[in-house]
């Protein structure tokens, strides 16, 4: 029996030319697999039917929209995931849900390998082949721009050789990657971090220089997911394209950032994620209103550890899934409204209610009404201070 190849297929020039030269390479058959993630562009049975002119001999497609919004957005919403304290995990989180499908393909169609289009320089070929081999242990992985030595120029010229139909003369100067919970832009003149992002590298939002008027926006969030905007009923992808409309208007969730990859290069990246950044400002603000502080505290710990998990291609692994049971414990009372002003680029909280709000009014008040009992604050610092009012006696009675 033939060998077969399932290929994370795309639709565009490098990976519709990998169908060929993998079955060239190896003498396989290849399975192309396409899972639409809310990237836009043209319809799946479009991308489908050109894998199989292309000569796959199976093309599977997969919408996979709201299993991406639910089960892997709203997890790194519940985070409040930013790597590096700016990125928003566009590509990191999509990974997982390709990974899922490429590998329930493979068992499928009955294939021994998996195949993707990374190169060897960054981290998707940590997070595709981890993920691979953590679903399916039996699978092998190979990357035809990294293994197969398939570069552009071979790409263009093997194309045109076999009359393959996609456009091969279009020259994009930028590698870009998107999704529903944003955009990733590299690559270019975007290389010398001291240029300037030109107005074509952005696609998902508007110039917020000049904005229009203020959009004012109230989300409900129930256990940490966004329920409703405005009063109206969302499901958790209705909740994010709302955002990336409403908050990309106001260019809010524009990114530029050297980044640590994975693999031990900085890299300048550019990215775009209104609806994103708009839902973790609101979800981080409900945060401090209804998670109690030690548990706030230890929280911020676990999110950074968990971005950095997710962000390193290990999205399957047991410690990032003890910390799922912690961030969902954290979540229960994180209900509630909150309103926002989108302008300008900024997102910024205007008010928060919530039935399981840890603030009390009566203990906040400096008016009538205040029910804190300042007299005991006396004792508290005395007590708070012990420790360190003990060790300075003593390193001042050493001369320290």
């Amino acid at each position: 029996m033939t060998d077969r190849v399932v290929l994370a297929y795309s639709g565009g020039l490098d990976t519709s030319v990998a169908i060929g030269w993998i079955g060239e390479a190896t003498g396989a058959e290849v399975i192309a697999v396409a899972v639409d993630v809310g990237q836009g562009g043209e319809d799946l049975e479009t991308v489908r039917q050109r894998a199989l002119d292309c000569g796959a001999v199976e093309a599977y497609v997969a919408d996979a929209r709201e299993e991406f919004a639910t089960e892997y957005c709203m997890p790194a919403l519940k985070t409040n995931a930013l790597y590096m304290d700016a990125y928003p995990l566009v590509s990191a989180v999509s990974r997982p849900v390709i990974v899922k499908h490429l590998v329930k393909a493979a068992k499928q169609f009955n294939a021994t390998t998996v195949a993707h289009g990374c190169t060897g320089k960054g981290n998707d070929q940590v997070r595709f082949e981890v993920g691979i081999q953590t679903l399916g242990p039996d699978l092998k992985c190979i990357a035809p721009v990294r293994d197969l030595a398939l570069t552009r120029e071979k790409a263009i010229t093997y194309a045109e050789n076999n009359d393959l139909p996609i456009v091969t003369t279009k020259s994009n100067p930028f590698s870009i990657d998107q999704n529903v919970w944003g955009r990733a832009v590299e690559t270019g003149f975007l290389e010398d971090i001291w240029n300037r992002p030109t107005k074509d590298v952005y696609d998902y939002t508007d110039d917020p220089t000049f904005p229009p008027a203020v959009d004012e926006v109230t989300i409900t969030f129930d256990q940490g997911v966004p329920v409703a905007i405005d009063g109206e009923s969302v499901t958790p992808l209705e909740a994010i394209e709302i955002m990336n409309r409403r908050a990309g208007a106001q260019g809010i969730g524009r990114i530029d950032v050297v980044e640590d990859r994975l693999v031990g290069i900085k890299s300048r990246e550019i990215y775009e994620a209104p609806g994103a950044m708009a839902l973790i400002a609101a979800h981080k603000e409900l945060e401090n209103v209804t998670i109690e502080r030690e548990q706030a505290r230890f929280k911020k710990t676990v999110d950074q550890r968990w971005t950095e998990l997710v962000y390193d291609g290990q999205w399957f692994s047991p410690l990032k899934k003890s910390l799922d049971v912690f961030v969902e414990d954290t979540q229960k009372m994180v209900n509630g409204e909150v309103r926002m002003d989108l302008h300008g680029g900024r997102a910024t909280v205007t008010g928060r209610r919530s039935n399981t709000s840890l603030y009390d009014f009566n203990l906040a008040t400096y008016d009538e009404g205040d029910s804190f009992d300042q007299s005991h604050a006396r004792g508290f610092i005395e007590l708070f201070g012990m420790s360190s009012k003990v060790a300075s006696s003593r390193d001042q009675r050493l001369g320290l």
